[in-house]
């Protein structure tokens, strides 16, 4: 594809006035007027026969790439007629964020030339490329050579296991260094571990009155934590969920946490399973046991889709409910922002907490905070700040509701729910409430 660049058209414009001034003076000779418009169209063509050439461009894409984090990717050009530079455009993808729309202008030096371009991950998925759009100019820069290059290339956008690689084993340590880990696995269970000699301190509800009597000195039971305990991870992905939080939607964050949490409770001997749902249920998994299923989870939280349905809360969880066969940690990430929602979301939780541990996440507004807590400078301001600290109050009401209920609540700041998450995990495990 051929077409003039700007320059051309602007020199083409501005000899105009000056061919009007001839036909003005010397109407006899108007066509000497053409004479400027020819000059500029002969040139044109020169350029665009001295800049013709054969094209190739070629993207090296990263492998795969997490959700929210920027990678980049190397676009490589070659030009047979030896241009100084040359533009490449990339076709958009809805997973993908580009800069200028994924064009970029790449320096050439003999024809060839590679520039790094910077992608920014905004939902997961398969991200495709089909074709990749290089132009360049002649030497004169008046005609644009323009062609089409055929990627057919691929890469998935994974949930983020950065919180994994980089605070999964920091956390891990660190609690094991302070003792908790090991409290978890001997000391404050409830499967008996074995008799031992009764020091001061201990529970004395713990004494082995007919052991002590048999060896006439008193012996305590000592109790381990109990291992293969059921979590159970239900993410709502409906249509609240979607919405973004600080450029990454809360399902995204929640994503996250849920894989690290669930790392964790893998290595301390777990079974674990996801859910995910919103006007119905979408995906359910078996519970997966020991380090080896992580690959496993992460693979089916990947497949988790965001929806613009509602969410119901009523339908998704008694469906996981008559799912399981014995007592859980229901762990539910969600978002609830009117009275109605909410309303299903407490009668729902009032069943599960009959016979499971339910325990809910969600991630602060802080986009409300920030209108309640900024000085108003006008009327609207001072209605907008009204309308916030309603809805604030109604969110804290439905989340005392549910502490009523016995359902442990996790509200956090986006970038701090998994460490939370994780703490809470712990400290629940840790007292034994399964």
């Amino acid at each position: 594809m051929i077409y003039p660049t700007r320059s051309a058209v602007i020199a083409t414009a501005a000899g105009a006035p000056v061919a009007l001034a001839v036909a003005a003076v010397a109407p006899g000779r108007w066509f000497l007027a053409l004479a400027w418009p020819l000059a500029v169209l002969l040139l044109c063509v020169i350029d665009a026969v001295r800049g013709a050439g054969r094209s190739t461009a070629r993207v090296d894409f990263p492998g795969h790439a997490y959700v929210g984090e920027m990678r980049d990717c190397t676009v490589t050009v070659l030009v047979d007629s030896r241009p100084r530079s040359a533009e490449v455009a990339l076709q958009p993808s809805p997973l993908i964020g580009f800069e200028d729309d994924g064009r970029i202008g790449v320096p050439l030096e003999a024809g060839r030339g590679a520039v790094l371009m910077q992608l920014e991950m905004l939902r997961r998925g398969l991200a495709r490329f089909e074709r990749l759009w290089l132009r360049w100019t002649g030497p004169l820069g008046l005609v644009w050579q323009q062609g089409t290059v055929a990627l057919e290339a691929a890469f998935p956008v994974l949930p983020d296991l950065r919180p994994v690689h980089e605070r999964g084993a920091a956390i891990f340590q660190r609690n094991a260094f302070e003792g908790l880990i090991a409290q978890l696995i001997r000391g404050e269970g409830s499967d008996f571990d074995a008799l031992v000699e009764f020091r001061p301190g201990m529970d004395r509800r713990s004494i082995a009155w007919k052991q002590s009597a048999r060896h006439s000195k008193l012996l305590a039971k000592q109790y381990k934590s109990e291992r293969n305990n059921q979590i159970v991870f239900a993410i709502d992905s409906g249509r609240q969920m979607c919405e973004p939080v600080a450029g990454l939607p809360r399902v995204d964050r929640c994503v996250s946490a849920m894989l690290l949490t669930a790392w964790i409770a893998l290595k301390l001997g777990d079974r674990v399973a996801i859910n995910a749902f919103d006007s119905r249920p979408r995906l359910a998994s078996g519970l997966a046991s020991g380090a080896g299923a992580f690959a496993e989870l992460q693979r089916i939280a990947a497949e988790i889709d965001y929806s613009g349905e509602e969410t119901n809360y009523t339908f998704a969880l008694t469906t996981l409910a008559a799912k399981l066969t014995r007592r859980s940690m229901i762990i539910l990430f969600t978002e609830f922002t009117d009275a109605v929602s909410a309303d299903f979301l407490i009668r729902a939780a009032r069943r599960l907490v009959e016979t499971h541990l339910l325990l809910i996440v969600v991630l602060r507004d802080e986009e409300l905070e920030g209108i309640v807590e900024r000085e108003p400078e006008a009327a609207d301001d001072v209605t907008r700040a009204v309308t916030a600290a309603a809805l604030l109050k109604e969110r804290r009401v439905v989340i005392t509701s549910l502490q009523h209920l016995g359902v442990h609540v996790v509200e956090s700041e986006y970038d701090r729910v998994s460490e939370r998450l994780v703490q809470t995990y712990l400290e629940l495990k840790r007292r034994n409430l399964l």
